[in-house]
């Protein structure tokens, strides 16, 4: 112990750390489960249980000593721990007389320092011999080995009886935990099954409903289904206090609710802006802050999922004024303070880069409203998505300001702002609660906010003590009260990855950043190093049960944004504290702010944009435990490989290898890309992405699928780097909203579209992409002709102008001829039969006529001319679909057709991406 001073007894600490103290981890762990599993049991059930363990715990707790095992009894029913005649364990008194001593926190004689150590004058403490010697200071004697800690499963000093009179006072404190939790889950389920909400819920009533809001209004992110963007909805949780139906009379209740008002924007006359009507709806739920109660007409329907913590869904429609929420009452003046301090900090950030105006308030206060969907994908592949909400190391951070460095808050020599203000310890002590408190009303009293000041708590205590080993009970009791306060929070992944996260911190951390240390490593980058990767440790395999991938690049990325986190965290609550009062220094304080958070930003991108990021992984908890089992073998080979220097290198230079992927190490590794490939169709789900090769890293890209995420890895594992040109056939969803995931990180010349600008919300999409990434607008026209190397293609439709005018966007799909080594490619698009007959009537119908590999139009769906499909005559028919997309594509009878002509059906739904080779009359696909 206390290796690093160089003395048994520590440098300037002479108490000395015990065995980690575990007692108080099965009752959490127990009332966890309890608290899980009876959120939604039947009542009967658990009142059973509860009447079990408390009659049970009251047997237990009533016969404690009851003359048994020679131990006597005292009032109140216990047994006396250091009484006369009583030896209890590990107290040292003799049983004919001496005062016993039984700690709060552990068995008898058994303080926080380790068994022992008392600071009370005259109490006869007991000597490691036995003896029960008396210090003169009222200390106990240390032996050259120090002192060390009795458990009740160790013979010294724990006779048989006192064993089990132990065992049994320990039995039933859990039982009491488990009824306790039991009570506690079984009224929060209630709440969810009495009244009349759910019953009208299962009715799909009308209704019209007074809301208390219980957390702030927030956008969903926007979501491809089919072709199409689902409409933006403003979510709000809530508690409905009255209800009314068809204008008879209200019924109080108080019933948990989701709030969805649907605020889509309104196209205009000239179907170009949107009318506005949604816009102000929107604008008026986001203004809304917690405990403000609404009046909404809406209608109630069940939760979609069983296990929510809600009684039903209240979804309200945007029907002009009606969707506007009626205040009732105003929000709390704690709530209106907290919103004026975060309404400032977003107007000090309005000026920064996109990416620290949107980063600055999900680091301070978990405002994640300016997260754009390809910054949040990219904070959750690194592993750095924890930096976008509120966790217990915002809370650390502010404290360990206030407190001073780790280890030196209870010493004179201590640190920080306090007492360089000439604050004493107590009144520090005080203004940290203050902090604490205030750090809970700004960024929202919900449960992730408890959850984190909790474990941030428990953290700054461990940090602050010095003392990480005893802080496990500490850890424990955070959990048994907010599970017990909260029970929803038993099956929560949030609340597990916290616990997790800081049970690393507080048990492995400090053991293998001890190891690195004695490797050579400098302290600060062991405990940098060590904190990382025990928190990866514990937490990867819940994150692979979510996500069914693990990043490789987690541990690195942590590293690279530890330093800045804090600095960016202090600025801005400063900017937060500053903003109400003086604005411009606000500001001054956000740009500081703003260095930090770019860097973190910038770490988040890199990494994501790695080719080996993250691998793929079994999802559920099957994977999860096989990730953990693979992690319980790798740890200790790392132990080993730390010995041979050379063996770290060559694993590091492996790992670097594995997540850079460097194109030809990967081609001949796996075969993907294959030499000489043509044409690339990437497995983007239920949308089409098509790749031509022009060149080294170069390629032109046909459609850009519905998810960024996906196309990037598609582009990605073809090692494109260049596009000399993007053409997006026609602005559905499924073609242009992964242009973000393109864009990321190359270079594009242009984006080449269709002149048919519907949908409108589509078209702005595109615009303000190519705005962003500077990159021109150009449109497709019939008669078009490029070239690319040996690559050149021709534009066969749209013409200039539709006569008549397409009924909707897929008959104006661009529609290309490609030319590549000698294979004639035919790229349809989304077109239907209108247009497809309208094609073959046009005067480049000739060239088309027998080509070696068609793009079938519109994934393959029923909707095609038979005619064109002979006309054609492919070699090779390539299809993009999702696998058990709700459509039906491809549809059996095109395939059919397509078979009929000679024709080879490949589709990505069941075949992944597909890659063309060959020159001349030469056609070979390959698989990835």
């Amino acid at each position: 112990m206390h290796a690093a001073s160089g003395s048994r007894l520590g440098a300037s600490h002479p108490r000395q750390e015990g065995p980690v103290d575990l007692r108080l981890v099965p009752p959490a762990l127990a009332a966890w489960a309890t608290a899980a599993w009876t959120l939604d049991a039947p009542p009967r059930v658990v009142g059973g249980v509860v009447l079990l363990c408390g009659i049970v715990a009251g047997i237990l707790l009533s016969g404690w000593g009851s003359g048994a095992r020679g131990v006597p009894m005292v009032a109140g029913g216990g047994a006396s721990p250091g009484g006369a005649g009583g030896a209890t364990p590990g107290s040292g008194a003799r049983p004919s007389g001496g005062t016993g001593n039984l700690s709060p926190d552990g068995p008898p004689d058994q303080s926080p320092d380790g068994p022992g150590d008392r600071s009370s004058q005259g109490t006869r403490v007991r000597s490691r011999d036995g003896t029960g010697d008396r210090s003169p200071t009222g200390t106990s004697p240390l032996s050259p080995e120090g002192p060390r800690s009795r458990s009740p499963g160790r013979s010294s000093g724990w006779p048989a009886g006192a064993r089990y009179e132990w065992s049994r006072m320990s039995g039933a404190a859990l039982l009491l935990c488990v009824a306790a939790a039991g009570v506690s889950a079984g009224l929060h389920g209630a709440d969810l099954r009495r009244g009349p909400v759910p019953v009208l819920a299962r009715e799909y009533a009308t209704v019209t409903a007074e809301v208390e809001l219980t957390s702030d209004p927030r956008l969903t992110r926007p979501r491809v289904s089919g072709d199409h963007v689902t409409p933006d909805s403003v979510l709000v949780d809530g508690q409905v206090r009255s209800v009314a139906v068809d204008g008879a009379a209200r019924t109080e209740t108080r019933a948990p609710v989701l709030v969805v008002v649907d605020v889509r924007d309104r196209a205009g006359p000239d179907g170009g802006r949107p009318a506005g009507v949604g816009r102000g709806a929107r604008q008026a739920w986001l203004g809304l802050l917690p405990s403000t109660r609404v009046r909404v007409t809406g209608r109630l329907a069940p939760a979609l999922t069983g296990g929510d913590r809600i009684a039903a869904v209240l979804r309200v429609r945007d029907r002009g004024a009606g969707a506007v929420p009626v205040v009732v009452r105003k929000p709390s003046a704690p709530q209106r303070a907290a919103g004026r301090l975060r309404a400032g900090l977003r107007e000090a950030t309005d000026g920064l880069p996109t990416d620290a105006r949107a980063l600055l308030p999900g680091l301070v206060v978990g405002d994640t409203s300016r997260i754009t969907p390809e910054l949040d994908e990219a904070f959750k592949e690194t592993d750095l998505a924890h930096t976008l909400a509120v966790s217990g190391s915002n809370l650390t951070i502010m404290l360990a300001l206030l407190l001073g460095p780790p280890g030196l808050a209870q010493h004179v020599e201590r640190r920080g702002l306090a007492p360089r203000l000439g604050i004493p310890l107590r009144t520090t002590a005080l203004l940290g609660g203050a902090l604490t408190l205030g750090f809970v009303v700004v960024c929202r009293p919900d449960p992730s906010v408890l959850r984190a000041a909790a474990c941030g708590a428990v953290v700054l205590l461990a940090l602050a003590t010095g003392r990480r080993r005893s802080l496990i009970p500490a850890l424990a009791t955070a959990v048994l009260l907010l599970v017990l306060y909260d029970p929803w929070l038993a099956r929560s992944y949030g609340f597990l990855l916290s616990v997790l996260a800081t049970g690393a911190l507080l048990t492995l951390a400090p053991r293998w950043s001890t190891a690195l240390r004695r490797r050579g490593l400098p302290p600060r980058l062991a405990e940098a190093l060590a904190a990382a990767g025990a928190a990866q440790a514990l937490c990867a395999p819940v994150v692979a049960v979510l996500s069914a991938r693990v990043s490789l690049v987690a541990v690195p990325c942590n590293l690279l944004v530890e330093f800045a986190v804090a600095p960016a965290t202090v600025l801005g609550f400063t900017t937060l504290a500053t903003a109400p009062w003086a604005m411009p220094a606000a500001k001054a304080s956000a740009w500081l702010a703003s260095w930090p958070a770019e860097w973190i930003a910038g770490v988040a991108r890199t990494g994501a944009a790695l080719p080996g990021a993250g691998v793929d992984w079994p999802g559920g908890w099957g994977g999860a435990l096989l990730l953990a089992l693979a992690t319980a073998v790798a740890v200790p080979l790392g132990r080993r490989l730390l010995r041979r220097p050379w063996l770290c290198a060559a694993c590091a230079a492996l790992l670097l290898l594995a997540v850079v992927r460097p194109t030809p190490l990967t081609r001949v590794l796996t075969g993907w890309p294959p030499p000489g490939w043509r044409l690339a169709m990437c497995d983007v789900g239920q949308g089409d992405a098509t790749v031509l090769a022009a060149g080294d890293g170069t390629g032109v890209v046909v459609d850009a699928g519905p998810d960024p995420a996906l196309v990037d890895r598609c582009l990605d594992r073809l090692g494109i780097t260049r596009i000399p040109l993007v053409v997006l056939t026609h602005f559905h969803a499924d073609h242009v909203a992964g242009l973000p995931g393109v864009l990321r990180g190359r270079t594009v010349g242009a984006i080449e579209t269709t002149g048919f600008a519907e949908p409108v919300d589509q078209v702005a999409f595109v615009r303000r992409e190519a705005e962003a990434g500077e990159v021109p607008l150009v449109r497709a026209v019939a008669g078009e002709r490029r070239r690319l190397g040996s690559l050149d293609w021709e534009v066969l439709w749209p013409p200039a102008r539709q006569v008549p005018e397409p009924e909707g966007p897929n008959d104006a799909s661009v529609t290309l001829l490609v030319r590549s080594a000698g294979i004639r490619m035919l790229l349809l698009g989304d077109l239907e039969p209108p247009g497809q007959q309208a094609l073959a009537r046009s005067p480049a119908a000739a060239r088309w006529a027998g080509v070696d590999v068609l793009k079938v139009a519109h994934h393959g769906s029923a909707y095609q001319d038979p005619d064109l499909i002979r006309a054609v005559a492919p070699r090779l028919a390539l299809i993009s679909a999702g696998a058990d997309n709700p459509y039906g594509h491809p549809a059996p009878g095109t395939v059919a057709a397509l078979r009929a002509t000679g024709a080879v059906v490949l589709r990505t739904d069941r075949d992944g991406a597909l890659a063309v080779v060959g020159a001349g009359g030469r056609l070979r696909v390959a698989r990835d």
